[in-house]
């Protein structure tokens, strides 16, 4: 040890060299460092989120829960799953075990969901996805003495810009109704056309439809099969084949009834001084600093403010604002912790050893 330190100080160059060297590397790491509140814990849930439009928890639960369930029992990683049935929906939770990959796990789950071939005709296809630890980041509220239909345009325009920003991926928009295609049938078209109502509407029901068809398995792949036919506007539905007649001919959806574009009824909505709004949600992932994520959001924000008079970006909550205190408070106490102790060592040593002696400090940190 002694040999250790007498080399230091025959070259007192090097020791210089090397305390730059720390300090560099210690900026660069803190330049580098995400910002946070809570400490970093990797999600171990996988969810898998089901959409039966009209079906009864019951059959939520013996047409679709049951058969996902059964094929879990063979996947390994998985620690436990739970289920929850609801009117048209239903979630199963899968916990994944200690020691096991979750994204490999993820996949294995995925593959059992798609082996199901005999879901319900009717049924969306089952959502797969692992559940992130996301952190809360910023809201704001957009209003404006405008219509639904413009507030959510410019709502919608505001989640794209902001996820097209590098380093945001989770924006969320809520306080509007969701939209809903109404079929209003004409009675006396049906009747005309020889149809039913119950008709009409399997009819619709069967050209409405997206599901999975299984895998097919090859020599070097594997294929998923599935059916894409779904509409989400009027738009889409319009020309839906009804009937068919002997001669040929066809019935279509416009031709017996009105298909429109409508506003779900909800019973949650969301004003902002007396007019309707759309409060947008902004988190963080684990790789994003919420810091950064929060400046970049108040600068679109107040550059969205600046070119659009018809509607406003108001903040509502800035999660970041306890996370500054603390960084500031910090900063603080360092600084002030220093300055003592050079005043302290300054009555004791010299002045400029003092300092040096106190810049140990903070680099040993």
């Amino acid at each position: 040890m002694r040999a250790f330190l007498n080399y230091f100080i025959k070259f007192p160059v090097a020791a210089n060299l090397i305390m730059f060297g720390i300090l560099i590397m210690g900026v660069v790491g803190m330049m580098n460092m995400k910002s946070t509140f809570f400490p970093e814990v990797e999600s171990r849930i996988i969810q898998i989120q089901i959409v039966y439009p009209g079906a009864s928890p019951e059959e939520i639960e013996e047409g679709i829960v049951k058969k996902i369930e059964e094929n879990l029992k063979g996947v390994t990683g998985v620690e436990r799953y739970t289920s929850v049935s609801r009117e048209n929906s239903g979630t199963v939770t899968v916990e994944v075990l200690k020691g096991y990959k979750p994204d490999l796990v993820l996949q294995d789950v995925k593959n059992a969901v798609d082996q199901i071939s005999s879901f319900p005709v009717g049924m969306e296809p089952p959502t797969v996805f692992r559940q992130e630890n996301l952190g809360f980041a910023i809201s704001y509220a957009i209003s404006g003495d405008v219509d639904l239909k413009t507030l959510k345009r410019y709502s919608r325009q505001v989640e794209d810009d902001l996820l097209a920003i590098d380093g945001i991926s989770k924006v969320s928009l809520s306080g509007f109704p969701e939209e809903e295609i109404e079929i209003a049938f004409r009675e006396r078209d049906l009747r005309a056309y020889g149809l039913t109502f119950q008709q009409a509407t399997q009819a619709v029901r069967n050209a409405n439809i997206e599901l999975t068809g299984g895998t097919i398995k090859g020599k070097d792949e594997e294929l998923l099969v599935r059916a894409r036919n779904k509409a989400y506007y009027a738009e889409g539905l319009r020309d839906i084949v009804v009937k068919t007649t002997p001669e040929g001919s066809v019935v279509r959806l416009h031709q017996i009834a009105n298909i429109t574009d409508q506003w779900a009824d909800t019973p949650s909505r969301s004003f902002l001084n007396g007019h309707p709004s759309v409060v947008v949600t902004v988190q963080n992932t684990l790789e994003e600093d919420v810091i950064s994520v929060t400046d970049k959001v108040k600068a679109y924000m107040e550059g969205f403010n600046k070119n659009n008079q018809a509607v406003q970006a108001i903040m509502i909550r800035d999660g970041t604002v306890i996370l500054r205190q603390r960084i500031a408070l910090l900063t603080e106490n360092g600084i002030l912790g220093f300055v003592i102790v050079v005043l302290l060592l300054a009555m004791f040593l010299h002045w400029r050893l003092a300092f040096w002696v106190a810049i140990s400090i903070p680099i040993s940190f």
